[in-house]
C-alpha cells in the first residue's frame, strides 16, 4: 500500500516518536513503505512522514551508488533506532526530503555514525556506516526525533524559504506522488 508523503507543517513531523514494541508484527508496514518510498523516488523515509509517530525510518541508498562501486547500496529497515555515536569530519551536502518537496540545501553532518537498532526480523544491529550511507540514516533519525534538514540551516536561509515552506504547509507544492496537506487549525 503506498502512503500519501505527509508535507511540511503536518504537526506529526515534530511530534515525539514511540518506541516499537519487541517481537510486533510490522513487517507489512514496513513493505508499504519501502513500496512508499521507491514511488516517490526517495531513499529514505521515516514514520512521522506517513503520518506515523513510531521509531521506524527505512533505507535504499541503491539510487546513491555507482554500479562500478564494490560497496553494496544499504537495504534496511530500522526500528526503535538509538545513535550511538557521530564522528569524522562534518562534510556538507545537499539534502532533500520528501516532506519538504521542490526545497534542496546544503547540510552539515559527520562522516560517520554508529547506530543501534532492529531490522524487521526483530535482529539487534550495532553498526557504523559512513558517507552516503551515514548521511541517509542521519536525516532520517532526525525525522523520529522530530527534527527536519531545515533546521540545520542559518537563519538567513529560513528567511529566505520561509514563503516556499509555508506555501508547502498549505499544499501548493509540485510533487510526483501524492501527499497529505496539514491540516487548518
Amino acid at each position: 500500500m503506498i502512503y500519501p508523503i505527509v508535507l511540511f507543517g503536518d504537526p506529526v513531523l515534530r511530534k515525539e516518536t514511540q518506541d516499537i514494541p519487541i517481537g510486533s508484527d510490522i513487517k507489512e508496514l514496513v513493505a508499504d513503505m519501502f513500496e512508499t518510498m521507491h514511488a516517490a523516488s526517495g531513499v529514505g523515509l521515516a514514520a512521522p512522514q506517513i503520518g506515523k509517530a513510531l521509531r521506524l525510518f527505512i533505507v535504499d541508498s541503491t539510487p546513491m551508488h555507482d554500479e562500478e562501486e564494490e560497496v553494496k547500496p544499504l537495504v534496511e529497515a530500522f526500528i526503535n533506532p538509538e545513535i550511538l555515536e557521530e564522528d569524522g569530519e562534518e562534510w556538507a551536502f545537499e539534502e532533500g526530503c520528501l516532506s519538504i518537496p521542490g526545497i534542496r540545501e546544503d547540510v552539515t553532518r559527520p562522516e560517520t555514525v554508529k547506530i543501534k537498532y532492529y531490522d524487521a526480523d526483530w535482529n539487534e544491529h550495532v553498526e557504523e556506516f559512513d558517507d552516503i550511507k551515514a548521511r541517509i540514516i542521519q536525516h532520517e533519525y532526525d525525522h523520529v526525533e522530530g527534527v527536519l534538514f531545515t533546521d540545520y540551516l542559518s537563519p538567513f536561509k529560513k528567511r529566505l524559504l520561509k514563503k516556499k515552506l509555508s506555501d508547502i504547509s498549505k499544499g501548493k507544492a509540485k510533487a510526483d506522488y501524492r501527499v497529505k496537506v496539514p491540516s487548518k487549525r
